[in-house]
């Protein structure tokens, strides 16, 4: 039995599997944050609408645990548009765990703000195709996205602040 057919028949693991992989995600950003956050990040005139440090963890992983349930939806259908949609998902894991190193680990706020661009783009534009799959799938990035939004416009205000 392969195994993609085994997890598909135990829908919890399956859902599992998405929200652990979109965690990864947070844990590979991760690695590059965790050095900088005390120190250069710490340096950095805030942008007035700046939240605190201790906000971030909590919501990125509430995010993650969304996104990857919106995979796991789109995962189920039977739409052929879903295997799109999902490789387009796991595409913009990759920008979203590379801003992570463009901002914290190079310490850059122009390479974070390189990356975070076309991150804001990528998630509108898997929103938009969970959406033709799945309208609960779209529902649930729908936070992400705003988030996304709201990090660039903090991104930009650290670019030229700093």
């Amino acid at each position: 039995m392969e195994i993609r057919e085994s997890i598909r028949r135990r829908p919890v693991v399956e859902w599992a599997a998405w929200v652990l992989l979109s965690e990864l995600a947070g844990v590979v950003g991760g690695v590059a944050t965790a050095s900088a956050v005390g120190t250069w990040y710490a340096t950095l005139a805030q942008p007035s609408f700046a939240p605190s440090s201790w906000v971030f963890g909590p919501v990125w992983t509430a995010l993650y645990a969304l996104m990857g349930t919106a995979a796991f939806l789109v995962s189920r259908s039977a739409d052929p548009r879903a295997r799109t949609a999902l490789y387009a998902f796991v595409g913009h894991l990759l920008l979203n765990a590379a801003w992570s190193f463009a901002f914290f680990g190079l310490r850059s706020t122009l390479y974070g703000l390189v990356v975070i661009v076309p991150l804001l783009g990528a998630v509108a534009a898997v929103t938009a195709l969970f959406g033709r799959v799945d309208r609960r799938a779209a529902i649930l990035m729908l936070p992400y996205l705003g988030w996304v939004a709201f990090a660039t416009a903090l991104n930009y205000r650290f670019w030229a602040l700093n």
